[in-house]
């Protein structure tokens, strides 16, 4: 089905309002490979998205690729003032939308989805140049965040209350799931795409409005979404992009009384300081926050096939990811031989720009990024790790760190504690379930958990031993619309995706609806 079919305009039907906004952009062009390699260039945008429009702050900052330095483009810094007229605009916008019927709103939201689908390759190339994963992990994830849009438009028919059975005579007692009003959307860097639509499409579904702060290293695959919701036919005001200075944004978002929710994906420390700047407006927060992943190998497991998985868990999006594998847990009996079997797997990953086919791991996000790896594995090697395997591979710049493996990890070591956030996998040895299970959870973190192994009672006692929001046992893929997304511990609060997300964007309103005595005479 194509756009004109669902009622959208083609990107090249624009209307003279759509053209003279994009003329406007040209003051700080993109890059030229950002253009050439963009079928629909209209896409590129540099400004905020504020009440429907365009919006240019007093300033530019540049973006670069992280797989050669290069400037991607121009992003306009907005002021305190602009920020206060976004928050504004989402207010204004609030009653209207949560006033059109959930048909009304699920329909605007997959036309989205599909006007996403239709320009799939366009945005994974942009996240490509901006943020360095491979084309195909772009993809993957652009077709995963739209899955979202769709979810939610479905699961907006299904945002039932409840009746309960009366305790109070002559009285009838139900509840109501009602919109909070305008929620604040402060997202990541690592999945600029989809960390974006599994939080708007929920709040936008519920019957919310938006303003969304992206990531300033990922801010064109943000604008391009608004690019999209705005050909789509979205109110004015009801979904917003506001890009700047971060502190800045997010303590005037977190002031505003106007702003009802905050989610948050990020670090656990930058989600602290959100909660406490949070605090004097009393907002529902939702926070995904850090983890440091356990990958248990159970004592039956094939070693061949556990060690494959552990690639997966391990390096995707270069291992900066919050589900990545960080802590590899093997059996004793079977520590040497997964060893080597995993080196021997390391041999088949390509590192370097994510644009090249042949490429399975791309750079990490900055040079300050591929500095925290080195400590890492200099901490762990000074503390007795050994250095099992490391890339020899060509590494073009200053951003890429060689995927290494590293044996003999402790828990005094850094790697161990932290999430390492880099293309480095750390294995440890242990000798019964008992043991693992309390390694495992010995982590401020509790994100997610894998386990590889066949025995059901093992399984079942990792399952629940496991303190961690999620436990995926025998596969590598775990997340999508219909599961619950979220931690426990220093993780984050809430969940996101399913029909919980909606939790973190409303309100349960109890009504009890007495019956007056009859009057008297009547």
């Amino acid at each position: 089905m194509g756009f004109a079919e669902r009622g959208i305009y083609s990107t090249n039907d624009l209307t003279n309002h759509h053209v003279a906004n994009y003329a406007s952009n040209s003051e700080h062009k993109a890059s030229h490979e950002m253009m050439t390699l963009l079928d629909d260039v209209r896409l590129v945008r540099n400004h905020a998205y504020i009440n429907g429009k365009w919006q240019c702050g007093d300033r530019f900052h540049a973006v670069e690729n992280p797989a050669n330095n290069q400037t991607v483009g121009y992003i306009s810094m907005l002021n305190e003032q602009q920020i206060e007229e976004a928050i504004e605009s989402a207010d204004n916008a609030f009653h209207p939308w949560r006033k059109l019927s959930a048909d009304q709103r699920a329909e605007l939201l997959m036309n989205w989805y599909y006007a996403i689908l239709e320009a799939k390759q366009d945005l994974a190339y942009l996240m490509v140049v901006e943020q360095g994963k491979t084309l195909a992990e772009a993809i993957g994830e652009v077709e995963y965040g739209a899955s979202f849009i769709r979810w939610f438009a479905e699961e907006a028919h299904r945002s039932y209350g409840h009746t309960i059975p009366s305790h109070i005579n002559n009285a009838q007692l139900s509840t109501l799931r009602e919109p909070i009003g305008v929620a604040a959307l402060i997202t990541p860097w690592n999945f600029p795409n989809a960390m974006i639509t599994r939080k708007a499409a929920a709040a936008l579904a519920i019957g919310c409005t938006v303003v969304i702060k992206p990531a300033s290293d990922t801010p064109f695959s943000a604008l391009a979404l608004a690019e999209l919701a705005d050909r789509c036919g979205f109110p004015a005001g009801v979904f917003n992009v506001v890009t700047g200075e971060a502190a800045m944004i997010s303590k005037t978002l977190c002031a505003s009384p106007i702003v009802k929710a905050l989610s948050f994906t990020g670090s656990t420390p930058v989600g602290k300081l959100l909660l406490k700047q949070a605090a004097d407006t009393v907002k529902k927060c939702s926070m995904e926050l850090g983890g440091n992943a356990p990958f248990i190998v159970l004592d039956d497991m094939d070693i061949e096939q556990a060690v494959q998985a552990a690639i997966d868990a391990k390096f995707q999006t270069s291992g900066q990811d919050c589900l990545a594998a960080n802590r590899i847990f093997v059996p004793r009996r079977h520590y040497g031989s997964f060893l080597s079997k995993f080196a021997e797997a390391m041999n088949n990953i390509v590192v370097g720009n994510g644009l090249d086919p042949k490429v399975t791991l791309g750079p990490l996000i900055s040079a300050s990024a591929a500095q925290n790896a080195a400590r890492l594995v200099n901490d762990a090697i000074d503390k007795g790790a050994r250095l099992i395997y490391q890339y020899q591979g060509h590494l073009s710049g200053a951003n890429f760190f060689p995927p290494t493996l590293l044996a003999d990890v402790t828990p005094d070591m850094a790697v161990y504690r932290e999430e390492n956030f880099c293309p480095v996998a750390g294995v440890i040895p242990y000798d019964n379930v008992e043991q693992v299970i309390k390694m495992s959870n010995d982590t401020e973190y509790g994100l997610a958990a894998y386990v590889y192994g066949h025995n059901i009672h093992n399984i079942w006692r990792c399952m629940r031993g496991l303190e961690f929001g999620m436990v995926s046992v025998n596969s590598v893929k775990m997340t999508g619309g219909p599961i619950p997304f979220g931690g426990v511990k220093q993780s984050g609060l809430g969940r996101e995706g399913s029909s919980h997300g909606f939790d973190e964007f409303s309100e349960i309103k109890y009504c009890c609806l007495g019956q007056l005595p009859t009057a008297s005479g009547s």
